[in-house]
């Protein structure tokens, strides 16, 4: 990313004018200005990845949402069932 500062009262009115309209607020003597350059296509340092898109456009769920796949109605019972007795118990973790 390619970043511009520039002190406010270094700016001359016609170029200060317009860049209070692109901004919609006014700009104090004092205050400096930043304006970054990024390419749209390379998300910028620190960004997130954006999710997956599934059907549909809606975001995909990450892989360890699928953690009962492949197992039978009576196999996600009985993990259900040990999960719940843990967490009567008190077994947290």
């Amino acid at each position: 990313m390619e970043t511009f500062i520039r002190n406010v009262g270094d700016i001359d009115a016609h170029d200060r004018q317009a860049l209070e309209r692109v901004l919609g607020q006014s700009l104090r003597e004092n205050q400096q200005l930043v304006i970054g350059i990024v390419n749209p296509q390379v998300p910028p340092q620190g960004a997130q990845e954006p999710l997956p898109r599934g059907i549909n456009g809606a975001p995909a769920l990450p892989e360890w949402c699928n953690v009962y796949a492949g197992l039978s109605d009576e196999e996600i019972a009985d993990i259900e069932a040990i999960i719940l007795r843990a967490t009567s118990l008190g077994c947290q973790g």
